[in-house]
């Protein structure tokens, strides 16, 4: 991991699963190996990333830039996206800043997380 310069994070939730995250992972996958990025990107499939109407998401760090409606087909611009440091999918949904996590114009605002449900699955009671 001495060489890594991006993490994606692949969110792996129900949502996501229903419209076809496995195959948008495969594809993330492929086209990192088709472009010899392997020891410079790293994937990870998270369970839900809280972003359902987003479905799916894909987080990249060190940027903290998120993506939505990523399909199969997005992959390229994706992985070159990272490379080149700039968005060139149109997808970014939140942008990371010295203020915290921003939308973008016309992403529409999250659920809050009820404090019973968030204990009910947390670990800490």
């Amino acid at each position: 991991m001495s060489k890594t310069k991006h993490h994606v994070l692949i969110c792996n939730g129900g949502s996501c699963n229903q419209v076809g995250v496995e195959e948008l992972t495969q594809a993330i996958r492929r086209e990192i190996s088709n472009q010899d990025l392997d020891e410079f990107i790293h994937t990870t499939r998270t369970r839900c990333n809280g972003r359902c109407h987003d479905k799916c998401v894909v987080v990249a760090y060190p940027n903290g830039t998120w993506s939505k409606d990523l399909k199969p087909e997005d992959t390229k611009i994706f992985i070159n996206s990272l490379m080149n440091e700039q968005d060139e999918t149109g997808k970014v949904s939140h942008l990371f800043s010295n203020e915290g996590f921003q939308r973008t114009e016309g992403i529409v605002t999250g659920i809050s997380k009820e404090k019973e449900k968030v204990m009910k699955v947390s670990k800490k009671h």
